[in-house]
């Protein structure tokens, strides 16, 4: 089964087999005029499409997905994913680290009723704009 090829992996890198942190993140793919129901407008990066939600373990390896519309939030994700990753793993994951999208109350309780606790990675520095670089 997928799940002992899961444990296979992740002892043959020098882990337990099963993960007890892992990653949530998503991605806004682009769709054509003629997608459908499914699509929508992410206004975050401006664009028309689906949203792919992963969790994969520290490794990198996948352990759920979701794609709804890119207009439905990032955190009202949490809970169906959660869920997922849970049973996937028997109930081991105990903490996902997540970005600003999956931030909020809903979002961290709905974690918490699948015994998971966010941890919201933030970049050391605030990007904007173009910076000045010293002439040569």
């Amino acid at each position: 089964m997928v799940e002992d090829l899961h444990i296979l992996l992740r002892e043959y890198a020098g882990r337990k087999g099963l993960p007890t942190a892992v990653e949530m993140d998503s991605r806004t793919l682009q769709s054509t005029p003629e997608s459908g129901a499914r699509s929508g407008q992410d206004e975050a990066n401006r664009r028309k499409g689906s949203k792919v939600h992963a969790v994969v373990d520290t490794l990198g390896h996948l352990l759920a997905l979701r794609v709804p519309a890119a207009d439905e939030q990032d955190r009202a994700q949490v809970e169906a994913l959660a869920k997922a990753v849970q049973e996937i793993t028997g109930q081991h994951v105990e903490l996902a680290y997540v970005d600003q999208g999956y931030t909020g109350e809903n979002a961290a309780e709905a974690a918490a009723k699948y015994g998971i606790q966010l941890e919201v990675v933030k970049h050391t520095e605030v990007k904007r704009g173009f910076v000045l670089l010293p002439q040569r």
